[in-house]
Order: structure tokens, then C-alpha cells, then sequence
């Protein structure tokens, strides 16, 4: 048998090097999604968005970068290819407000794992501490989760961390106020074993569950508002529960967006109409139209503003981009090959 591991004379591991971590059975194992085993582009990144834009300019991004690299439109292309997958993919986890929700709540459990070795075989003590810490506050901060926890008397009273999370509502919604029920998850004391530990909670004393809540919107909410919930929160094992913060994020609707609290809206113009000037109508989010005029030479992105057309009274940013024909009849595009000519 070999000295160092006890193993036949064939087997002859690296003696010098010693570990240190503790065997695997000794630690409690913790169930992760598959989400955490796999690498996973950001769809918010695939699509070329921020984390908080509203669920239209996600719809709209993703429809415009999968008409520019539909196979059709790039045929042997493989990298337009590739690219098409990994959008469509981003849109199937960000397509619904529950399925966006749930991805940014898994996000926020994978950043928790981040350095921990993948979780669940690779986490040690030190691991375990750190998971503790974000997710019920900073207690148990200077003692293994395997030893005793401290007397009361030794901490001041612990208390369950914090939870924010987005809630995606529409303008209507936004305007007129109301109820609106909440889906987020959290952790709870295990009832099991009154939050002491055992295997229904992996020895953590605290377990993740999904709460389903009634929001109570003000008339006229803000984009970006924030709504606190008191003891909403994690929970945590020998204390009580942290708060929940509610992000309103308002559904700007196809063409618009906000930047900022701000809402714009865009308009499309024909090139005839950008270069001679002209008129163009604008359904306004109050449900109005108005016609607006365009001044000669106006480029693509240029802006004018509306006052008091824009969400709940506020003014209107709109923004010119070219309209784009779906197709051209035999006439027009002896016109355009002219104005070709003509070097325009």
C-alpha cells in the first residue's frame, strides 16, 4: 500500500501536496439550477439593452437584429447565423415579465455563488460565511455555519437581508393606479425544524420560496419609482426579515422609450420629407394626434419636443428616424436611381 494514500503500490498521487478542504459528505449540499452550471450570454447584452429598459425597447431591439441576421438576409453566413441564435435565445428568457423576472432573480443567486467554486461541491466554510452574509444580512460573519451560533448576547439582533427586485406594469397602469399582483422569492424559516437546521434546509435554517404579493400602485407612478415593503425581505434564521424594494418599470409601448424618467417617442419620416420638409402625424401616449412639423434638412435622430403631450402631462421627446419602405414599386425606384445620379 503506497504511505501517503493508502492506495496500491501502482497509485502514486502528488504526496507533497496537501488538502486541507473538508470531505465532500461533510458539507450540506445545496440544489442548484442548471442555470449555474452552464456559461449563458446576458440576453440584455445579446440585445443591446440595459438591465432596467422597459419590455418594448426589448421587443423592439430583438425584432430589429433578427431581421438583420435572419439566415434568409445572410444566407452562408455562419457568424449572422450565430449571432441570429444567440438573440432569439436572449428573447426566450426575457420574452414575459415572469420569465424576465426569474432570470434576473437567478442572476442575482449566481453573483451570490460567484468565487465559491461553482457551489455545491467546491464551497467550504469560508463559502458558506459569504453566501450567509448576502443573503441574511452579515450575521454569522466571524463563525463557520458549522460550529454553534453565537449567544444572543454576544450579537446584536440579526437581521435578514435585503431584497430588490423590478415589477413591469403598463401605462394605463401607471396613470391610473391600483392593485397589481407581485410574484418574487425569498428566504424563509425552515419550518421543518424551526430554523435550527436540517436536510429539508441543508443545515442553513432557511429555505427559498416563492411569495405572491398585492402592490398598491399610486396614481401617476413614476418610471423607476421605488416602493419599500417592510419585512418583505429574506429572512433570516435568528432574527427577523429584511425589506422589500419594488422598482416600477413602465412599458414605454412599441416606439418609445425612456431614458431616464424621461419618455421619447419615435417618429418616422420619409426621406423626401426629412430633406424637403413637411408634416407627419404623432399619436401621443395621452392618446392624442397631432400633426408636427418636420424643417427642411432634418437629420435622423434629431429631436423636437411637445409640451405637455408626453406621459401623465409631462412633455414629449420625439425623435425622427427614416421610414424604411417595405417595398418599392417600378416608379419610385426610377425616381430614387435618378436622385443617385444626382449624387443625393
Amino acid at each position: 500500500m503506497h504511505q501517503c494514500s493508502g492506495q496500491p503500490p501502482d497509485y502514486h498521487p502528488p504526496c507533497h501536496v496537501q488538502n486541507t478542504d473538508p470531505p465532500s459528505w461533510f458539507l450540506p449540499q445545496v440544489e442548484i439550477s442548471p442555470f449555474y452550471r452552464r456559461p449563458m450570454t446576458d440576453p440584455y447584452r445579446a440585445l443591446g439593452v440595459s438591465k432596467d429598459a422597459p419590455h418594448a425597447e426589448i421587443k423592439r431591439a430583438f425584432r430589429k437584429l433578427a431581421r438583420q441576421y435572419h439566415p434568409d438576409r445572410n444566407p452562408d453566413d455562419a457568424a449572422a447565423e450565430e449571432r441570429f441564435k444567440a438573440v432569439q435565445g436572449a428573447w426566450e428568457q426575457l420574452e414575459t415579465p415572469e420569465k424576465r423576472r426569474q432570470f434576473d432573480e437567478e442572476q442575482q443567486m449566481k453573483q451570490a455563488f460567484g468565487g465559491m467554486g461553482g457551489m455545491p461541491g467546491g464551497m467550504g466554510g469560508s463559502g458558506l460565511d459569504e453566501l450567509l452574509r448576502q443573503f441574511m444580512g452579515g450575521a454569522r460573519s466571524q463563525q463557520s455555519p458549522f460550529q454553534n451560533r453565537p449567544r444572543a448576547s454576544q450579537a446584536e439582533p440579526a437581521k435578514g437581508a435585503d431584497i430588490s427586485s423590478p415589477l413591469d406594469i403598463d401605462i394605463e397602469q401607471a396613470m391610473e393606479g391600483g392593485k397589481v399582483q407581485f410574484t418574487h422569492n425569498r428566504l424563509v424559516r425552515c419550518a421543518e425544524c424551526n430554523a435550527r437546521g436540517c436536510a429539508h434546509c441543508t443545515n442553513l435554517g432557511v429555505r427559498r420560496k416563492k411569495t405572491r404579493l398585492t402592490i398598491n400602485v399610486p396614481k401617476g407612478a413614476k418610471h423607476g419609482q421605488q416602493l419599500k415593503l417592510p419585512k418583505m425581505g429574506n429572512e433570516h434564521p435568528t432574527g427577523g426579515p429584511g425589506d422589500l424594494t419594488v422598482t416600477l418599470r413602465i412599458d414605454a409601448e412599441e416606439g418609445r422609450r425612456w431614458e431616464g424618467d424621461f419618455l421619447i417617442q419615435e417618429v418616422q419620416v420619409p426621406y423626401s420629407v426629412l430633406i424637403l420638409g413637411g408634416n407627419v402625424r404623432v399619436s401621443t401616449p395621452a392618446g392624442k394626434t397631432v400633426s408636427v412639423k418636420v424643417a427642411a434638412k432634418t437629420r435622423i435622430g434629431d429631436r423636437k419636443r411637445l409640451p405637455k403631450m408626453g406621459y401623465a402631462g409631462s412633455d414629449l421627446d420625439i425623435e425622427f428616424i427614416l421610414e424604411e419602405p417595405e417595398s418599392l414599386t417600378s416608379a419610385q425606384i426610377e425616381i430614387l436611381e435618378s436622385l443617385k445620379k444626382a449624387g443625393l
